[in-house]
């Protein structure tokens, strides 16, 4: 992810030197505000009767939150000179020094800073903080589930915990003041999104989350129209 790449948390197995669960991040500070609200207007407040039962549960929305959308980097559509990259081959290591082979330079760049990416053989250079690059079968949330395109995404656990479901109800604006290109924001707000990744500590804020795309669909991704952060979106909670 763009601005906090997925903390492996439960990944690795005992018997490893460092094969504890990630380092507890210091502790957000709790909103001043309500994360989700139920939205009424004043007048329905004041005039609705308290006895009258509700006939459906509340929608709960939550307004002023920046999306960044993240990816899966694909080798082939990366050039530049070869680098070697180190590191282990599978889940049971963090640091490891074997050599996991060369490729493009920008390829590894992408890798570690969206996090994961898929190779010309068809594996996947997976990189996080805290255990480094490794090979993998599949790019991986940080519980060590696989991502999900239109489903996973990235939130600080202390606003938005682990499991919690949420749609995009309006997109915003990007950050240069513009309209998000309609079939993106479409899709963006059709999908059903839960949170399965966690910010790299001290990353993210209280109203910030990354949604996972799936792969790059061919070279300068990042000068494509999917490549965005939206900002003063709205979600809406399950």
């Amino acid at each position: 992810m763009r601005l906090g790449v997925v903390v492996l948390s439960l990944l690795l197995v005992a018997g490893c030197a460092d094969a504890a669960p990630k380092a507890a991040s210091t502790p957000l500070p709790k909103p001043s505000f309500d994360v989700w609200a139920v939205p009424t207007s004043p007048a329905a407040a004041s005039s609705a009767p308290p006895s009258t039962p509700a006939s459906s549960p509340p929608v709960e929305v939550s307004s002023g939150w920046e999306i960044t959308v993240y990816y899966t980097a694909v080798e082939r559509f990366h050039d530049g000179s070869a680098e070697t990259v180190t590191g282990c081959r599978g889940l049971d290591c963090a640091h490891g020094d074997e050599d996991l082979g060369e490729y493009p330079a920008d390829f590894v760049a992408a890798v570690e800073e969206e996090g994961t990416g898929r190779t010309a053989s068809g594996e996947y250079l997976n990189w996080s903080y805290d255990i480094g690059y490794w090979l993998d079968t599949a790019a991986r949330t940080s519980d060590g589930g696989r991502l999900k395109p239109f489903i996973s995404a990235a939130a600080d656990p202390g606003v938005m915990p682990r499991g919690t479901a949420f749609t995009i109800a309006g997109c915003g604006r990007q950050e240069d003041g513009s309209a998000p290109p309609a079939r993106v924001c479409a899709a963006l707000r059709k999908a059903a999104w839960q949170v399965t990744d966690e910010f790299t500590p001290g990353l993210g804020g209280s109203k910030h989350l990354d949604a996972y795309i799936g792969e790059e669909t061919g070279p300068d991704f990042t000068s494509s129209d999917w490549y965005l952060t939206l900002t003063s979106a709205t979600l809406r909670k399950g």
